[in-house]
């Protein structure tokens, strides 16, 4: 019988705790939920994974896709090392990390199922541009935006594409002890944006 820790990894969801941050940003819990979930992941997928951060999201997706592939692409080295480390805690052998910049970085992979992208450092359009020429065409692309102007070229983009898309407002506070008494703290709302492209039947 599988211990009790193999089965709380089979579902998205891993506690913050469990994965090494350093002072790299990383998706928090409840966001990684749901992106995930809106990502559709399937057992083959191939997925990448844009401003990967401290990988969190790469690992879960992995562990979803566990006869698929996924590549994490950042930028940042002191991120690339939190994300080696926590490959190597979680043991996922179908993470690859690229430490290069997309768009350019994109360009050696194969065709994606599922494309999360987290970071553009200020290259959104270039990125959604290359993108689309790499998606599968029942693919889906998930972007989490957190500034109103990530969200407003992002729909410009699919307006210009002619893409269906859906955006859910994720905003999550956790109850803390502060002293004597518990109160609520809000996290940042994060714009959680999936792209797809229409159907012929559409």
């Amino acid at each position: 019988m599988k211990n009790r820790d193999y089965w709380l990894r089979q579902v998205p969801g891993i506690p913050d705790t469990e994965f090494l941050r350093g002072k790299v940003p990383m998706t928090k819990e409840e966001v990684r939920v749901v992106t995930l979930a809106k990502g559709k992941i399937f057992p083959e997928a191939i997925i990448y994974d844009i401003g990967a951060g401290t990988g969190s999201l790469s690992i879960e997706a992995s562990l979803l896709a566990k006869d698929g592939q996924v590549w994490a692409l950042e930028r940042n080295p002191e991120a690339i090392e939190l994300i080696k480390k926590n490959k190597e805690k979680f043991q996922v052998n179908n993470l690859e990390i690229l430490a290069k910049e997309a768009p350019e970085g994109l360009r050696e992979l194969p065709s994606a199922d599922v494309i999360f992208i987290g970071g553009s450092g200020g290259h959104l359009r270039d990125i959604l541009m290359d993108c689309l020429e790499k998606l599968n065409p029942q693919g889906r692309i998930v972007l989490n935006a957190i500034t109103y102007e990530t969200l407003e070229q992002t729909l410009n983009i699919t307006q210009e594409k002619k893409l269906v898309y859906e955006v859910v407002s994720v905003g999550v506070s956790r109850l803390e002890r502060v002293k004597d008494i518990h109160m609520w703290k809000g996290l940042n709302p994060v714009q959680i944006i999936t792209l797809t492209r229409k159907s012929n039947k559409e």
